[in-house]
C-alpha cells in the first residue's frame, strides 16, 4: 500500500522512516545513455522500495523523470565493471538481457535474497563480459515485431514480478 506523501518531513527523515520497509533487492543500471529512462527507473525503484539504485558509468539521470523520488533513495554511482562488482561482492547479480537469456523471468522458481537486478542500456544492452560474470541472465518474453522493451518498462516488469512473488498474501 502506498504511503501518504511526507510533505512535512525532510528527505533524511523520510529515508530513515522508509529504511525498515526496504526490500532485499537492488537495481543496477549499466551505462544507460537515456537520462529520462534512468530517472524513470529511480521512480519505479522507489515505488517498490528497492534497497539501493546503482548507476554504473557516468551517464546522467534526469531528475524530473524520477518525480522527486531520487531524494528519498540511496543512489550509488560506480565508475566501471570492476567497481560495480566490488560494490556488490557477495550478492547475486541477475542480469536482464533477452538475447543472451538463460531463463525466462516467468520460469524461475524464486529470486535469491539480496539480489542485484542489472539492466543495460536500451541501445547496447549489457556487455558480454558482464553477462558472463552474472549469476543468472533472464529474459522477459515479448511477442511483437519490436525487439525490445523500453528500459524503464522492463525494470518495472521485473520489480513487479519480484513484488508479486514476495507479497502474495498482501493487498494494495
Amino acid at each position: 500500500m502506498a504511503l501518504f506523501p511526507p510533505l512535512d518531513m525532510n528527505p533524511e527523515d523520510v529515508r530513515a522512516a522508509l529504511a525498515p520497509l526496504r526490500n532485499d533487492f537492488s537495481v543496477a543500471v549499466y551505462t544507460a545513455e537515456n537520462a529520462f529512462a534512468v530517472g524513470a527507473i529511480i521512480r519505479v525503484a522507489h515505488s517498490f522500495l528497492a534497497r539501493e539504485i546503482i548507476l554504473i558509468g557516468s551517464s546522467p539521470h534526469y531528475e524530473k523523470a524520477s518525480m522527486g523520488m531520487e531524494k528519498y533513495e540511496t543512489i550509488t554511482r560506480v565508475q566501471d565493471d570492476d567497481a560495480f562488482l566490488q560494490h556488490v561482492a557477495g550478492r547475486p547479480v541477475w542480469a536482464l538481457e533477452k538475447d543472451r537469456a538463460r531463463a525466462s523471468l516467468y520460469g524461475i522458481t524464486a529470486f535469491p535474497k539480496n539480489v542485484v537486478l542489472l539492466f543495460g542500456s536500451e541501445r547496447f544492452g549489457i556487455p558480454a563480459p558482464m553477462l558472463e560474470r552474472a549469476d543468472e541472465v533472464l529474459g522477459i518474453p515479448i511477442y511483437g515485431v519490436n525487439h525490445s522493451l523500453p528500459l524503464a518498462v522492463a525494470s518495472g516488469i521485473v520489480m513487479s514480478e519480484w513484488a508479486r512473488r514476495h507479497y502474495v498474501d498482501k493487498t494494495f
